[in-house]
């Protein structure tokens, strides 16, 4: 049975205007530490770690973003719309990510 790494915080919607704009929730520093703890093992390349993402009752599957030193969760239109959420609000989020180990 897959072991996961299992996370939750609140952090604010930020948009990032950059070659894709999108946006995102990043993940506090404690919680990128232990995440980096097994990036090498989980990522598929780049960098990126596959995650399962859950806001309310919405959930989703997604890949965090490696940036300064943190991850970012990106939020698409089809999930901002579910839940309701828009720049600038602060929301709750739970990322589990499975190590396989």
């Amino acid at each position: 049975m897959a072991k996961e790494l299992a996370i939750s915080f609140s952090a604010e919607v930020i948009y990032w205007r950059g070659p894709s704009p999108f946006f995102f929730l990043r993940v506090p520093e404690r919680d990128a530490l232990a995440i980096n703890k097994i990036a090498k093992q989980v990522s598929y390349g780049w960098g990126v770690i596959p995650s399962d993402v859950t806001i309310g009752s919405n959930e989703f599957y997604t890949a965090l973003i490696p940036k300064d030193g943190s991850y970012l969760v990106p939020l698409k239109k089809v999930v901002r719309a579910a839940t309701k959420i828009d720049l600038g609000d602060k929301v709750k989020v739970e990322i589990r990510i499975s190590t396989g180990l």
